[in-house]
């Protein structure tokens, strides 16, 4: 525009978050650029903007081409490794060779867990399943702090891994390398390590959770055998299916399995297939223990995942339900990566204002944990926590955890200038929240704020974060005798000197 061109159409911005994905903006989009191309220059488009080609075989090759190879002296590779070893190079070989660009980073595992303990926090009549999990180091010890994360490669169920490779004709037992179709360099197939076509399936491809994409369903309708499952598919694929799509597909949290059953006639090439199926990707956790305290450990605090669809399918998260299923008795090795999250280690002279509802107590227990150590050996800054969850004594998580911690003297305990406040938000007939907790605890929460003190807000992402931020711009306001501007300047300051810190997940 700056150079003197005019725009013929509004940029188009695609939301990926949407329920029908960036789609949803662009057909409308594109609909709207052939109408105008054809206003100013007909001859664009000889047949008109509207004009649907048919019959034509409009697919383009894929992207990845694979390589079978002979597996007489494959086998014999991983023979004489150990099964740690073996098991963590089919993972990167697997993983390495999937063209997703989220497997890139994380191919070979960080390390190898071993649970050792799967505890429930809730009662089970109580409407919700969360989950304490114990993990031991298998190979070697990791070093990581409070407030890190760690990421779990799921296993998918065997029975639909195999369901997947028996639906779409293939060979399990055989031997397969991916590469991206335009590189030509024999040199680049040589270096990738061959994998077991199950193996690969199994830790790249979520073949049993993840729904596809549009895409997905365009391509499926080259490969329909039947008429009637053609024309289902072009129509989902099209402008004018997209909701229907919707309904059918995201809404119902169809499954690449479920989608292939759906449509028997489709035969579809394993190449689109590794192409085109979601890749299987590390479910993130806040890390809920202290090193300090669990020197060869690390521990989740993880809600099991279930739900109804429209339809009335169960459905269940499938990272949240294989770790629920896990029985510490089996020594079931979990893949794993360790990395850092939005929380930063306090130092123990820190003053900390912590609020977790729910889950959001995760990195807190770790939080509490290391402080607790810390205090045997030096002085140790007040800790305040607010806590939230539906019902005493259904889902009151780690209750005997925070009120050992906030009687004697403890790190959470007001002795010490700190405090412990829970909000139980279905126990009387108005709801109480952590914000409502925190409130009530105004001055006290200004005192510490005054003293330097930071704040750490986790849990869910939906309104928790801004409800929670809106109650403290509301304490700093009444307690410091500012307005409300001045009070969310304030806490703007507090953000950029580090001292206001938000991790939230949906």
């Amino acid at each position: 525009m700056d150079l003197g061109g005019t725009a013929i159409v509004e940029r188009g911005l695609g939301d990926d978050q949407h329920p029908s994905g960036y789609e949803a903006s662009l057909d409308p989009w594109m609909s709207s650029l052939w109408r105008m191309l054809n206003m100013i220059k007909p001859q664009f488009l000889p047949n008109g903007p509207d004009v649907v080609i048919q019959d034509a075989v409009l697919i383009d090759q894929p992207k990845v081409q694979i390589t079978y190879h002979n597996s007489e002296n494959l086998e014999s590779r991983f023979s004489s490794t150990s099964d740690l070893t073996c098991l963590s190079i089919q993972i990167g070989s697997a993983r390495s060779v999937h063209p997703g660009k989220a497997l890139s980073d994380r191919c070979t595992p960080g390390c190898f867990l071993k649970m050792v303990n799967n505890l429930p926090l809730t009662r089970s009549n109580c409407g919700k399943d969360v989950r304490h999990f114990e993990f031991e180091f298998v190979s070697h010890a990791l070093r990581y702090e409070i407030g890190d994360v760690l990421e779990i490669l799921p296993g998918q169920d065997s029975a639909a891994v195999d369901a997947f490779v028996q639906r779409c004709n293939l060979d399990p037992d055989s031997f397969i390398t991916v590469s991206p179709r335009e590189v030509d360099d024999h040199n680049a197939h040589d270096s990738r390590i061959p994998v077991k076509l199950r193996t690969f399936v199994e830790f790249s491809m979520d073949v049993a959770s993840a729904s596809p994409r549009r895409y997905f369903f365009e391509v499926m309708s080259f490969f329909a055998t039947a008429e009637h499952e053609k024309e289902r598919l072009k129509y989902f694929a099209s402008p004018e299916g997209r909701d229907d799509l919707y309904q059918y597909n995201q809404k119902e949290r169809r499954t690449v399995l479920e989608v292939l059953e759906d449509f028997p006639s489709v035969k579809m090439p394993f190449e689109w297939l590794v192409q085109l199926v979601p890749p299987l990707k590390p479910r993130a956790f806040s890390i809920s223990s202290s090193q300090s305290a669990h020197p060869n450990q690390v521990h989740l605090t993880v809600n099991v995942v279930s739900w109804t669809t429209p339809y009335k399918r169960k459905k269940k998260g499938l990272c949240s339900s294989w770790l629920a299923a896990l029985d510490p008795c089996d020594g079931i090795l979990v893949p794993a990566w360790f990395h850092k999250g939005l929380l930063p280690a306090p130092s123990p002279s820190l003053p900390l204002i912590l609020v977790g509802p729910g889950t959001g107590c995760a990195p807190f227990h770790g939080f509490v944990e290391e402080r607790a150590v810390q205090s045997r050996t030096t002085a140790t800054a007040p800790i305040m926590f607010f806590f939230g969850c539906w019902n005493e004594e259904g889902d009151f998580l780690y209750r005997d955890f925070w009120l050992s911690h906030s009687q004697n003297k403890g790190v959470l305990s007001e002795a010490k200038g700190g405090g412990f406040y829970v909000a139980f938000s279905r126990d009387q007939p108005q709801k109480v929240y952590a914000q409502h907790k925190m409130k009530e605890h105004s001055q006290r929460i200004w005192n510490l704020l005054a003293e330097g003190a930071a704040v750490y807000i986790a849990g869910s992402s939906t309104k928790m974060p801004a409800d929670v931020t809106s109650a403290f711009e509301e304490i700093i306001s009444k307690e410091n005798g500012v307005s409300r501007e001045d009070a969310v300047r304030w806490i703007r300051a507090l953000e950029r000197c580090g001292k206001y810190h938000i991790e939230a997940w949906s």
